[in-house]
């Protein structure tokens, strides 16, 4: 008997954890949507969250372009810089 209230407590305490929520206590934060109405706030046109509109004067002909190398792995390396080399190598120095 004195072996089994060990066990029986240990139950009682993990079952009374299951019922306690860190949201539902008083003075805690909440979710609240509050990026979607900020999102939806800022935009001009409340369209824009759904379909998304290009820049004037662009076709996306260029964007196209760079996608279309990607996808055929012909991908253009950066052109050389003076300020800074990028490159596999000890960083001691």
């Amino acid at each position: 008997m004195r072996g089994l209230v060990i066990p029986v407590l240990l139950a009682l305490a993990l079952a009374a954890c299951d019922s306690f929520d860190p949201y539902e206590r008083e003075g805690s934060w909440r979710p609240s949507a509050a990026n979607e109405s900020n999102l939806r706030a800022m935009l001009v046109e409340p369209d824009e969250l759904f379909v998304g509109t290009s820049e004037r004067g662009s076709d996306g002909q260029m964007g196209g372009v760079a996608v279309e190398r990607l996808r055929n792995d012909r991908v253009r390396a950066l052109p050389a810089s003076r300020l800074v080399q990028i490159g596999a190598g000890g960083g001691g120095q």
